[in-house]
């Protein structure tokens, strides 16, 4: 299984990024994907789950209304249109799937909100 995630960069408060994790090595259509970030100093946030079909979706409350998990079976990918970015969105985000929890990682992708 491998994930390989982009999209990370500094934004101003109030602006917008999207993240993209492209998944192979598995079949994808079967395990569900989730977002998570860990802000320096804090722990890990799951912040958006996707289902395995993509057609049910989670989010923490603090970015609920703001984010959007989507997926694109075709090309493997799962998306993340962040708007409205706050500072205390600033985090390093990461991608995670599995059949049961989320036991593969992404390398991560670096979310900076001034």
């Amino acid at each position: 299984v491998q994930l390989v995630e982009s999209g990370g960069g500094s934004v101003q408060a109030g602006g917008s990024l999207r993240l993209s994790c492209a998944a192979s090595g598995y079949t994808y259509s079967r395990y569900c994907m989730g977002r998570f970030r860990q802000a320096p100093g804090k722990g890990p946030e799951w912040v958006s789950i996707i289902d395995s079909g993509g057609g049910t979706t989670y989010y923490t409350d603090s970015v609920k209304g703001r984010f959007t998990i989507s997926s694109d079976n075709a090309k493997s990918t799962v998306y993340l249109q962040m708007n409205s970015l706050k500072s205390e969105d600033t985090a390093l985000y990461y991608c995670a799937t599995g059949r049961t929890g989320f036991p593969y990682w992404g390398q991560g992708t670096q979310v900076t909100v001034s």
